[in-house]
């Protein structure tokens, strides 16, 4: 029909009737005229009836043209619906991007105005003012319970599915299963894993006028809503009903999260719930199994576990039985003693790689060596209680944590900046492992591409960590006000990060928190890692299980809780590159599901912005491919495939190392206190409670 050539069955059936007759009312006359029949009566109303099945034909070639036509025009706005809606998307996409440069110039706009006057107390309350408006940007990491607390060897052995799991009816089961496979994050999972969570979830039943959740507190289950009515609420304003069989409160099962919204019983309602550490319990058994599995399958003749069929015919494999397998390649014991001298291989290149750079750095690290030495002899004569020997000079950072405060040595010309952590808000998330973590890697670290760390002390209501000030800013800060940065200047934090990460992944390290805002700027413009509160140690081929990061930095493996290794530190230092280029990172969505939702999607399916050329396009999509075995820095040639790729090539590497490369980032420092670069803050609001318990006794 849409080209006017084919008519459907029935309108072709119909015109060959419509023929017939009128060929027959043609040759009436023929067939009508015998007077002997005398029928001249029927000939007259032969010709009516031919007559008006002439205007009837007429009347459907019309309508049938008509029908052509109105389809036509149908195709027509179809095609210009799709062009205006691409249009539309486009000027959305344009708006937002507008919206967003707007604000960051308004920024810009704001500092300099503050700058060029002198401060008066009111102006100075403004300032700070729009200093918390400005950071509300600034993104946050977020963490469940390290895996040391939640699966040391003691809980491990605790921890039972088959007590976990709580009788249910087989259409029970399948009403909570479809439930959660409409959640956008939950259908990803494997059908296995959504089967156990099934076979876990109990039953919890809420009053009406209740509240299932309430905004503002702390989650820690998932919910499927098996019969009532429940209402969404923020800010007591109402923003939904929950229908039921369905899930809702998910992000409470990956990490220790606030609730952002309430969710109260209209009506008694009964729920099905589950509990973030029989969650984690599940998705982590998985994984192990699974690799189980995979060194039991090369260790021993296997029962097959599936059929493989033929579809076709003519179907071609390249067969090799086991035996001639052994002969050929070898049996599981050889691959393993061959692989692990492969291995050792590899360490003694990575070593030799080492050496080669120690000694080509030697006298950097020589005098870095030799000034952390002389300073931490020069604080451990500090007394216990910091501020005896320390006063405060401004604040330069604020956290859920606590502050950093900018301190310098009484009556000498010397600062510090202080990490004051309050000891209840650790107690409170469960953060006493992370806590040491730090302390205990940065103890160790000595790179001039880290922040260093002189000294701890303790008291009632904080610990403390007195750490290298660099003053030149935060590059979150710099990037929030310039926008994005060109691509030297990108190629110049990249190179910093690469060479911090080539450190700390030698030493056995991963650092797990990489965003702008966790890069600071020392006097030389030099970018230094800080803030190593999810960093781990952990072994060659080894795996850790907590989640923890920044939600737009995150790697698909930790949000899906498989497992994960050095590799997220390369999936991060892509999304880096994006943010410092584009201004913004890849992945952002409303709220927290939203930007995990995308990240998992990947990276190829993002269309990348005009202002990202070919080549760092390249890197970037190369760093985050979904397979961590496939990621760049990953391979076979380690780190050195990104210091060898094509958008860094020309790169002065050399010269980054010995710190004689000049950084695009340097800006003037007045003093060891000038602290210019940072934003202002406001003063602490009351006093933390005192936390006695003890745990921080090695501080």
């Amino acid at each position: 029909m849409g080209n006017g050539s084919m008519k459907p069955k029935h309108l072709r059936r119909l015109d060959r009737h419509v023929a017939n007759l009128s060929i027959g009312c043609a040759g009436n006359h023929n067939f009508l005229k015998d007077s002997g029949l005398g029928i001249s009566m029927i000939s007259g109303q032969a010709d009516v009836l031919c007559s008006r099945l002439l205007e009837l034909e007429k009347d459907l070639k019309r309508k049938d043209q008509e029908l052509q036509e109105g389809q036509s025009r149908v195709a027509e706005l179809q095609e210009q619906l799709a062009v205006q809606t691409k249009v539309i998307a486009e000027l959305t996409k344009e708006l937002q991007n507008k919206c967003i440069q707007l604000n960051k110039l308004q920024d810009v706009v704001s500092t300099q105005g503050e700058h060029s006057l002198q401060p008066s107390p009111l102006k100075e309350a403004s300032r700070i003012q729009d200093t918390a408006n400005r950071r509300r940007r600034a993104k946050e990491g977020v963490s469940a319970e390290p895996t040391t607390w939640l699966y040391d060897l003691n809980r491990q052995a605790t921890f039972s599915f088959e007590k976990a799991r709580v009788q249910k009816d087989s259409s029970e089961k399948k009403l909570i299963t479809d439930a959660l496979n409409k959640n956008q994050f939950l259908k990803r999972l494997e059908p296995h894993q959504i089967r156990d969570m099934v076979e876990c979830m109990y039953e919890r039943t809420f009053q009406q006028e209740s509240y299932v959740i309430r905004q503002g507190e702390p989650g820690n289950q998932i919910f499927v809503l098996k019969e009532g009515s429940l209402e969404v609420f923020q800010q007591n304003k109402l923003l939904s009903s929950i229908p039921e069989w369905t899930a809702f409160g998910e992000l409470a099962i990956l990490y220790n999260c606030t609730r952002t919204a309430s969710v109260k019983a209209i009506t008694n309602a009964k729920t099905w719930a589950l509990d973030r550490e029989v969650f984690q319990n599940i998705m982590r058994v998985t994984a192990q199994t699974r690799q189980e599995q995979y060194r039991s399958f090369l260790r021993s003749d296997d029962v097959r576990s599936a059929n493989v069929i033929a579809d076709e015919h003519n179907v071609e494999c390249l067969v090799i039985d086991r035996e001639t397998f052994n002969q050929t390649v070898g049996t599981y014991e050889e691959l393993q003693t061959y692989l692990e001298g492969y291995v050792a291989n590899l360490a003694q290149a990575d070593e030799k790689r080492h050496a080669k750079r120690r000694s080509f750095c030697g006298q950097l690290t020589k005098e870095v060596s030799l000034e952390m030495i002389e300073l931490k002899e020069k604080v451990a004569q500090f007394p216990p209680s910091p501020f005896q020997n320390l006063e405060v000079v401004t604040t330069l950072g604020v956290g859920g944590f606590g502050r950093v405060e900018l301190v310098k040595v009484k009556n000498e010309n010397m600062a510090f900046a202080m990490k004051c952590i309050k000891k209840k808000h650790v107690v409170d998330t469960k953060q006493e492992a992370h806590i040491y973590s730090e302390k205990k890697i940065l103890e160790q670290i000595c790179s001039p591409f880290i922040v260093k760390l002189y000294r701890t002390f303790k008291d009632s209501k904080y610990v403390y960590m007195l750490l290298e000030a660099c003053l030149g800013g935060e590059l979150w800060s710099l990037l929030r006000d310039r926008g994005s940065f060109d691509e030297a200047t990108t190629k110049f934090c990249v190179g910093c990060v690469t060479e911090a990460f080539d450190y700390l992944h030698h030493i056995g390290i991963i650092y797990r928190d990489l965003k702008p805002e966790n890069l600071i700027l020392d006097a030389e413009g030099y970018i230094k890692l800080v803030d190593f509160g999810f960093a781990k140690k952990i072994g060659s081929g080894e795996k850790t299980w907590t989640f923890c990061g920044t939600p737009e930095y995150v790697a698909p493996e930790v949000i899906l809780s498989k497992g994960h290794d050095f590799s997220v530190d390369f999936w991060s230092l892509g999304i880096l590159v994006y943010e410092l280029l584009a201004g913004s990172p890849p992945f952002s969505g409303a709220d927290q599901m939203m930007t995990y939702n995308l990240i998992l999607k990947g990276i190829e399916k993002l269309d990348f912005p005009k202002i990202i050329r070919r080549r760092p396009e390249d890197l970037i999509r190369r760093l985050c491919r979904q397979n961590p075995t496939e990621r760049l820095g990953n391979l076979r040639n380690g780190i050195n495939d990104i210091r060898k790729h094509r958008w860094l090539s020309g790169f002065n590497w050399d010269d980054l190392k010995v710190r004689k490369l000049t950084s695009p980032l340097k800006r003037e420092l007045s003093g060891p206190t000038d602290y210019s670069y940072f934003d202002s803050y406001p003063p602490e609001e009351g006093t933390p409670p005192d936390e006695l318990s003890g745990w921080d006794k090695d501080f």
